[in-house]
C-alpha cells in the first residue's frame, strides 16, 4: 500500500513541477502585458498597477490589425487547402491500387523528414521567376504543398480503419467513388480532418522564418515577423507591447484547442498507421 502512496505522490509532484515550469512564463507574459513602460526588467511578475495601455498602443501605433488579419487569412486558407489536398492524396493511394504507389508512399516520407526551410534559397529563387515575393498566396502555396508528405501517411492510417466493406456496399448502391468519398470516407474521418485543419491553421500562425523571407513591408508582415521587430534590436525594445501581441496571437489558438480538444485526441491516436 505504502508503495502505491509513494508512487502517487511522486507523479502528482512531478506534474505540479512541470506544471509550474510551463505556466510561470506564460503569467509572467500574461502580467507583463499590464504592466506599465516598456522593459520587461522594469516590470515586476505582479504589477502594482494595471493598465491597457499597451493594447491600445498597439492598435494606435503599430500595424498590428493588418498584422493579425494577414496571418489569420494566410492560416484559414492554408487550413482549407491542405485539408483538401490532403484527403483526397490520403484517399486515393488507401483505396486504389496503381503502378508506383509503394514508391511514392516512401517517397512521401522520407520528403516529411525534412523541414520546409532547408529549401528556401531555391524557394526564393522560384517564387521570384514568378513574382510570388511579397503577395501571402505565395505562403499558402509553399504551406500546403509542405503539409501533403507527412500528413498523407497520417490520414492514409485513419482511412484503412474505416471498413472498405462501406464503399462496395455504397458502389453495389449505385454510388459513384467520388459521390463515396464525400458521403462516407469524409464525415467518418472527421477527427483527423479537425487535427489537420488546426495543425494546419498553427503552422503559418506561428512560423516566423518563411514569412520573414517572402513578404516585406510593414503592412504585409504576418503578427510573428511584427511582434518580434519590436524586440529584435535595442531601438525597438518594446517588451511590454510584445507581450500584449503575444497574449492576443495565444487567444485564436486557445479556443481552437478548447473546441477542438476531443476531436484532436481521437486524431493523433486513431492516425496511426495500420499497415
Amino acid at each position: 500500500m505504502w508503495k502505491r502512496r509513494a508512487k502517487a505522490i511522486l507523479i502528482n509532484a512531478e506534474l505540479i513541477l512541470v506544471s509550474i515550469i510551463v505556466l510561470i512564463p506564460v503569467i509572467w507574459i500574461v502580467m507583463s502585458s499590464f504592466n506599465k513602460g516598456q522593459n520587461l526588467s522594469t516590470a515586476s511578475f505582479i504589477p502594482k498597477e494595471l493598465t491597457l495601455s499597451n493594447y491600445t498602443q498597439l492598435f494606435k501605433e503599430t500595424e498590428f490589425g493588418s498584422w493579425f488579419f494577414n496571418s489569420l487569412s494566410v492560416a484559414t486558407l492554408n487550413a482549407l487547402i491542405s485539408v483538401i489536398l490532403i484527403l483526397l492524396t490520403a484517399w486515393i493511394v488507401s483505396r486504389f491500387k496503381f503502378k508506383g504507389k509503394k514508391t511514392g508512399l516512401l517517397t512521401l516520407l522520407v520528403l516529411s523528414m525534412f523541414p520546409s526551410f532547408l529549401s528556401m534559397t531555391a524557394v526564393y529563387t522560384l517564387f521570384i521567376v514568378f513574382e510570388l515575393v511579397n503577395k501571402p498566396i505565395a505562403l499558402v502555396i509553399l504551406y500546403a504543398a509542405g503539409a501533403i508528405p507527412y500528413n498523407v501517411w497520417l490520414v492514409k492510417g485513419y482511412i484503412d480503419g474505416i471498413p472498405s466493406s462501406l464503399d462496395e456496399a455504397a458502389y453495389i448502391d449505385g454510388s459513384s467513388k467520388l459521390n463515396t468519398f464525400v458521403r462516407i470516407i469524409v464525415p467518418m474521418s472527421t477527427p483527423i480532418i479537425v487535427y489537420c485543419a488546426v495543425s494546419q491553421f498553427m503552422m503559418p500562425w506561428m512560423d516566423y522564418i518563411i514569412p520573414n523571407l517572402l513578404l516585406t513591408g510593414n503592412k504585409n508582415k504576418t503578427v510573428a515577423v511584427g511582434l518580434y521587430s519590436m524586440i529584435s534590436n535595442d531601438q525597438n525594445a518594446n517588451f511590454t507591447l510584445f507581450a500584449a501581441g503575444a497574449v492576443l496571437v495565444a487567444v485564436p489558438i486557445t479556443i481552437m484547442y478548447l473546441l477542438f480538444q476531443k476531436f484532436l485526441v481521437q486524431g493523433i491516436v486513431a492516425g496511426a498507421s495500420k499497415e
